[in-house]
């Protein structure tokens, strides 16, 4: 018997779940009619688990224990062990954030490092429409599929010696957003820096001060 083609269409649903750390600016609860900036944080491969404390060895939730203050709501979830980043169930959170909290939709901010930066890419194309920026950080992905986000503002950095994650990962996912006509985007090389370009990165303020000021066009 021949093959022949055919085609199916189906919805499939599933329940997802989660652990995260939390984190509200100074101001949240007294400034009660006040609409907060949120920023998902996506950390790297060896803070998996369900230690959760572990979120807080690198990037924001890291500078939070160490007592900094930020003007917006922070997520970090923690990706379980053995896994990568599941982007149905991240786009989930950033719903359920949105309900529970007093955050502002044309105001959620997107940033990762390491495996984090990969999930950054990654859950980005999947909700092209979601995030008002991305910061992704010694990571990659899907360069074909830029053209989703090449509206987005993105600043994107790596470190040159970086022998885990090579600096030609970056590099291809920006050159593919510059073919795409992408005209927001901002690529940052540390030259002496190794698979660690995030320490420098989050301990900027130029950096804060740029995420901040980019707004999404439409809230959905």
């Amino acid at each position: 018997m021949s093959q022949v083609a055919k085609s199916f269409r189906a919805r499939v649903s599933r329940n997802v779940s989660g652990r995260y750390l939390l984190y509200l600016p100074p101001g949240y609860e007294t400034q009660k009619r006040k609409r907060w900036p949120l920023v998902l944080f996506l950390h790297g491969a060896g803070e998996r688990g369900d230690a959760l404390e572990q979120v807080k060895t690198h990037g924001p939730p890291k500078l939070v224990a160490e007592g900094r203050e930020f003007p917006f709501i922070l997520a970090s979830p923690q990706c379980p062990a053995d896994q990568f980043w599941d982007v149905m169930a991240l786009g989930a959170l950033v719903d359920v954030l949105l309900k529970e909290y007093r955050a502002a939709p044309n105001r959620v901010y997107l940033t990762g490092l390491s495996m984090g930066g990969y999930g950054t890419w990654a859950l980005a194309q999947a909700f092209p429409d979601r995030f008002a920026a991305l910061v992704p950080i010694c990571g990659g992905g899907r360069a074909l599929a830029v053209k989703k986000i090449a509206h987005l503002p993105i600043w994107v950095f790596h470190g040159a010696k970086d022998n885990t994650v090579p600096l030609g990962e970056s590099e291809r996912m920006v050159n593919a957003l510059k073919k795409a006509g992408a005209k927001k985007v901002r690529f940052t090389v540390y030259p002496d820096a190794g698979h660690d370009s995030w320490t420098e990165t989050y301990l900027n303020d130029k950096l804060y001060t740029w995420l901040l000021a980019q707004r999404r066009r439409s809230a959905a």
